[in-house]
């Protein structure tokens, strides 16, 4: 979603380039646009996954697809693009398809280092596949790949070293280091209870912008309510940061902790922040390889879940009272670094519809 959105910000630069953005019906997509690119149309149609689903939910998905399908090959007449975007997900299925057939170019983008079902597929039809990482290689044809970086929105840029206005917003206290603790937008929840039992020992040292995800919010609004007035000064809890604010609370952290989704491939490296990250266990292995490639190049340091509990406060206080190795890790993210990766898709794509790149 959101490394579409930056590659959508970097295309409207250039007022010749019409736009479309095809979600599915149901979906969050149409508010998150309207609220991003509030100049870009948005058609929803039909669409529905098909791994790791029942039958009978395999069942009803196909009838959807074959419905948004029929729907893609409509906007496809009407529209006549000139190439096709996707990143991903189900409904890019459909669309894909209706473009193939209607012999427009195609350009996958894959924001994980590992690509999931929906990219092994599309990755026939794309005319070239976009990759975050030189890693990814190995997973998809050798032929069509070029390595681009992780699009990042314009915020997330605009506010990479601003630390000033960064501790400003959140009213940090400059004498203390700052923890970020992302429990993801809507909540992850073994996280998000692991944070809570130490909070105390956390705050006695340190201070914490929390990002608790809307459906945790409740339970961290009351475990804040528990502590003392000396420490929730220095606890920043928000259930939801928009772009403009989650660009301020990483240029204000000296550390993160967090998942390890596609966006820490690209954030922590544009911001040089060091990380520990704990894989969604759930999510097949994407989460552990991405970051198990940001712990191999010295960027991050890598927790799993199951020993969440025991070692998050160890590894916290092991990684911030060495500042030479916090030092490190700042550089090792640096150099991992791509920020002109939206512009670089959006070449990609002028390229693929046989336009100027310049």
């Amino acid at each position: 979603m959101y490394p579409a959105l930056a590659v959508v910000d970097a295309l409207t630069v250039d007022k010749r380039d019409t736009l479309l953005w095809i979600g599915s019906e149901g979906g969050v997509e149409q508010e998150l646009v309207k609220r991003a690119a509030q100049s870009v149309p948005f058609e929803a149609i039909q669409a529905g996954g098909l791994h790791g689903i029942g039958l009978l939910s395999v069942a009803r998905n196909l009838m959807r697809l074959a419905r948004g399908l029929t729907q893609s090959l409509t906007l496809v007449r009407s529209w006549k693009p000139d190439v096709l975007f996707v990143t991903g997900g189900f409904v890019s299925v459909p669309v894909a398809l209706a473009c193939w057939l209607r012999r427009v170019p195609i350009l996958v983008y894959l924001p994980d280092i590992e690509p999931g079902w929906a990219i092994k597929f599309l990755s026939r039809f794309a005319r070239r596949i976009a990759v975050t990482c030189e890693a990814s290689h190995k997973f998809l044809p050798a032929r069509k790949v070029v390595v681009t970086g992780y699009p990042l929105r314009r915020e997330l840029i605009e506010a990479r070293g601003a630390k000033q206005r960064a501790s400003a917003y959140f009213r940090l206290d400059a004498s203390r280091k700052t923890i970020l603790f992302a429990g993801g937008s809507k909540g992850a929840q073994s996280l998000n209870r692991a944070w809570s039992k130490i909070l105390d020992q956390v705050l006695e040292r340190w201070q914490v912008i929390h990002i608790s995800g809307t459906l945790d919010a409740g339970a961290a609004q009351a475990r804040r309510e528990q502590l003392s007035d000396a420490l929730k000064s220095r606890y920043k809890l928000f259930p939801y940061l928009h772009s403009e604010e989650m660009g301020l609370a990483l240029t204000a952290a000296d550390l993160v902790v967090s998942r390890a989704g596609a966006s820490t491939l690209g954030e922590y490296p544009l911001m040089g922040l060091p990380a520990i990250l704990v894989p969604y266990p759930f999510a097949w292995r994407y989460q552990k390889v991405n970051a198990d490639y940001l712990t191999e190049r010295g960027a991050a340091a890598r927790l799993d879940n199951e020993r969440l509990s025991d070692e998050l406060l160890p590894t916290l206080e092991r990684l911030l009272s060495d500042e030479t190795r916090l030092a490190e890790m700042r550089q090792r993210a640096r150099e991992l670094a791509r920020p002109q990766a939206a512009f670089d898709l959006a070449a990609q794509l002028r390229e693929l519809a046989g336009r100027s790149t310049a």
